[in-house]
């Protein structure tokens, strides 16, 4: 099972939804997906969306899913990195009034440069990043506030 979560944003983040159901009609996508849509309005007869879940549904699904694609949310991706999931995210960007800026790239560019995700920047780029999942073998991470102090650190020298 796939499990999609575009977290809580009050902003539409369909961009990445159309391209999963892209996905899903060329066969690059097989398996069944899981939707938690948020505020993004979506139609799949194909896709299983769910508006908002509990904390302890949205683990549920953490932990059943084999491939976890998120938004940008460093809160997302310490959810699913901590349970040793595969992951692929994708930024929310402000040019397409999904977030206020674009600070959702340097998050992604960041814990990908750590080997703890496959991040891309363009919806364009997910069935490859899909594929470059089959051999990802992510870095064990470990939750602790150092490790998440290191990467807002880094965050911030970026910037």
């Amino acid at each position: 099972m796939i499990f999609v979560t575009l977290g809580t944003q009050n902003n539409s983040f369909h961009r990445l939804l159309e391209e999963i159901q892209k996905n899903i009609d060329n066969g690059k996508i097989k398996e069944e997906v899981i939707v938690q849509n948020g505020y993004t309005k979506f139609e799949s007869s194909k896709m299983k969306l769910i508006k908002e879940i509990s904390q302890d549904e949205f683990n549920r699904l953490i932990d059943q899913a084999n491939l976890v694609i998120t938004h940008g949310g460093v809160g997302s991706i310490i959810s699913a990195i901590t349970k040793g999931k595969k992951v692929i995210a994708v930024p929310r960007l402000k040019k397409y009034n999904e977030h206020v800026n674009d600070h959702q790239i340097e998050i992604i560019d960041s814990f990908n440069e750590k080997g703890f995700i496959v991040g891309i920047h363009s919806v364009e780029e997910l069935g490859e990043a899909i594929d470059k999942t089959i051999n990802f073998n992510p870095q064990k991470y470990i939750r602790n506030t150092g490790n998440i102090l290191k990467l807002v650190e880094d965050f911030i020298e970026k910037n």
